[in-house]
């Protein structure tokens, strides 16, 4: 009731003022109202936020109503005289085709704003669909198959479908699109061995001519593995290149071993004939031969000195023929 009893003082005051009564007075009693105030939703989980009142003392509280398109009366939420600027839905409230209308106004002591009223509000209309989450990717040689879960729970009526876009990881850009119902579904007709990347986003049909796109997941991107087939070929490749390479090096070694001499014959310098022999058989009557031949048979001779002590004076002697053959020779070569 202070209240009450407050609004009663003031009009009082104000019929016993009468024309004295100064309408800036009245400010004093006022705070300013809450701004930005919005309903925020997302999946269907909604809440009311708004700007803070800026006072220079004391801490502002607020209080939040609301009311339906059904039902035009004001009722409390579970938030009145709170500290924070958001108010979360009520699970009252959390009814995807109702239609709700919330204002709140700020409270400091016995002053109070003006009332701030949202824009009719209709969850199934303005909320704001978050992407669907990918569970797992199994890939194969010419498909994805991808497993994902809902981004809120359907109700009963309700109706999902999925998009998919999807592209090869090249320098081409070019983007392929399906849908489906299904939160299991494959990628069909896909290359092998290719980079492959895709994302998904959720359709809420609310009716034949209503429907609601969420937001897209953030791309993925895998790799298709090899076909049976192709890695069969693959191995019978290797296999009859190794099987060549073997009888490419039996043959090389069975030519070897086969014409070794051709090869030893070719893989020899040529022989050549010094040229004054070839000269001499091609005119045999030349005499640079004969001095050549005589050049041969003269045999070089060195002057060769014996000395012998008395104890050895007799074999000396004995061998005097081989002295007096050496200095013999030795006399002729100086003599030569």
């Amino acid at each position: 009731m202070p209240r009450r009893a407050l609004r009663l003082f003031l009009l009082l005051l104000l019929l016993h003022l009468g024309p004295a009564w100064d309408p800036a007075a009245e400010s004093f009693l006022h705070l300013p109202a809450p701004k930005s105030v919005m309903v925020y939703s997302y999946n269907f989980c909604s809440s009311l936020r708004w700007s803070p009142v800026e006072v220079d003392r004391g801490s502002v509280l607020y209080t939040v109503h609301f009311k339906t398109g059904a039902f035009n009366q004001w009722d409390e939420m579970n938030c009145t005289r709170i500290t924070q600027t958001e108010c979360n839905f009520p699970q009252l409230l959390n009814k995807r085709r109702w239609t709700i209308i919330l204002r709140v106004r700020a409270e400091l002591g016995q002053m109070v704003s003006d009332w701030v009223e949202t824009d009719p509000f209709v969850a199934e209309r303005n909320t704001t669909l978050g992407p669907p989450k990918v569970n797992s990717v199994t890939v194969s040689s010419d498909s994805l198959l991808i497993s994902v879960t809902p981004p809120f729970g359907s109700e009963l009526g309700e109706h999902l479908q999925y998009h998919v876009s999807y592209w090869e990881n090249s320098t081409s850009t070019t983007k392929k699109e399906t849908k489906t119902s299904n939160t299991l579904f494959k990628i069909r007709n896909l290359k092998e061995m290719t980079l492959y990347c895709f994302k998904v986003q959720v359709e809420f049909m609310i009716d034949p001519d209503l429907q609601i796109l969420g937001l897209q997941s953030v791309p993925e991107c895998y790799r298709t593995t090899v076909s049976e087939a192709t890695r069969t070929g693959y191995i019978i490749l290797i296999f009859l290149l190794t099987l060549f390479l073997v009888i490419l090096v039996i043959v090389g070694l069975f030519l070897m071993w086969r014409y070794h001499n051709t090869i030893k014959y070719w893989s020899r310098p040529p022989f050549k004939i010094p040229s004054h022999f070839e000269e001499y058989l091609k005119d045999p009557s030349m005499p640079g031969l004969e001095a050549l031949e005589n050049c041969a048979e003269e045999e070089p001779c060195d002057s060769l000195s014996v000395v012998c002590d008395e104890e050895r004076s007799q074999e000396c002697d004995g061998n005097g023929e081989t002295k007096a053959d050496f200095h013999s020779s030795s006399s002729d070569s100086e003599l030569t």
